[in-house]
């Protein structure tokens, strides 16, 4: 009896290994119906997204008109997605509602495959909020010595591209007419409309960024080393996190479909350094807490710099 438990056993284990092989924002259970259990799930990560995902597209489709006498400016990842869609056959209008709907459909997917709850709690969304502006913390906290430090250099890190004033470094790439650019590189020119513009882009960074690098990209490096080159769970893990992290980091130096640099962000090691290991905050964060809180997370996160930015360091 004792041996058949343990053949049970056995391939209980081995089949939820399996069924979790590349779903890292599996790694931990939680205990059911709890907060961090109810928040994980993908249903939650629409639900908690989609303000924000609206707001970003309100904000940018009107940025052309109401707010800026210039074509509008979107994130880097988000253009990506939109000539994908485009060359998919999905143009003209619905090139800017594909991009929500390709994020609200994969994630229903998740929740489909998850086998998780559909409920939610509306309450737990401000518990979120709260939650995503405590974990950005960190960053901040990371980005301010980083820049403590910097300023005693030649060349420090900064966020609107100036040279005169140690500002913070974002975590995000927008493109202006598909040229990728600084999400604040008005800054000496700073106003409201300006800095709801970042705001949105910000929030749209956190989004995208967060689905290319870390949701997908992540997903994609793990069947590649673990189906492909046979490497074991754990070296697949951190090769897929490191690897994601730099290209998270680069693709705010370079635009990969255009192969342009981006001369409002040219390469500099401290930012280069700092974006990197905010790619891998960003990355054990989804594997713990799944991708709505780290793309609140994000998202918050450029909405403080912005914040700090436009108040502390505009001249």
């Amino acid at each position: 009896m004792a041996r058949e438990r343990k053949r049970f056993q056995a391939r209980e284990s081995h089949s939820t290994k399996d069924k979790f092989r590349y779903n890292t924002s599996q790694l931990l259970n939680f205990t059911r119906d709890s907060y961090l259990e109810r928040t994980s799930r993908p249903i939650y990560a629409i639900v908690f997204l989609l303000p924000f995902i609206l707001f970003y597209e309100l904000c940018i489709v009107s940025s052309s008109t109401d707010l800026l006498d210039h074509s509008p400016v979107s994130v880097v990842t988000f253009v990506w997605l939109q000539k994908l869609l485009a060359s998919l056959g999905f143009g003209g209008k619905l090139a800017w509602v594909a991009p929500p709907l390709v994020v609200v459909v994969i994630l229903i997917a998740l929740q489909l495959t998850s086998g998780k709850r559909w409920s939610f709690w509306l309450g737990d969304i401000w518990r979120m909020v709260v939650e995503c502006v405590l974990l950005a913390v960190p960053l901040i906290v990371l980005v301010l010595f980083i820049n403590t430090m910097g300023s005693k250099q030649a060349d420090i890190a900064r966020f609107d591209g100036s040279v005169h004033c140690p500002a913070v470094t974002s975590c995000s790439a927008v493109a202006e007419n598909g040229v990728s650019t600084s999400v604040s590189d008005r800054g000496s020119t700073m106003n409201w409309k300006y800095w709801l513009v970042n705001i949105a882009t910000g929030i749209g960074a956190g989004i995208y960024e967060e689905l290319i690098f870390r949701l997908v990209l992540i997903c994609v490096l793990m069947m590649l080393f673990q189906d492909v080159f046979k490497l074991d769970h754990k070296n697949s893990i951190i090769l897929s996190v490191l690897i994601s992290a730099a290209l998270f980091s680069a693709h705010h130096h370079i635009d990969f479909l255009s192969g342009q640099l981006n001369p409002a962000d040219p390469f500099n090691l401290t930012r280069f350094v700092f974006r990197t290991l905010a790619g891998v905050y960003f990355a054990v964060l989804f594997a713990i807490r799944g991708f709505g809180i780290t793309a609140g997370t994000h998202a918050f996160y450029n909405i403080i710099t912005v914040s700090i930015n436009a108040h502390f360091f505009q001249y």
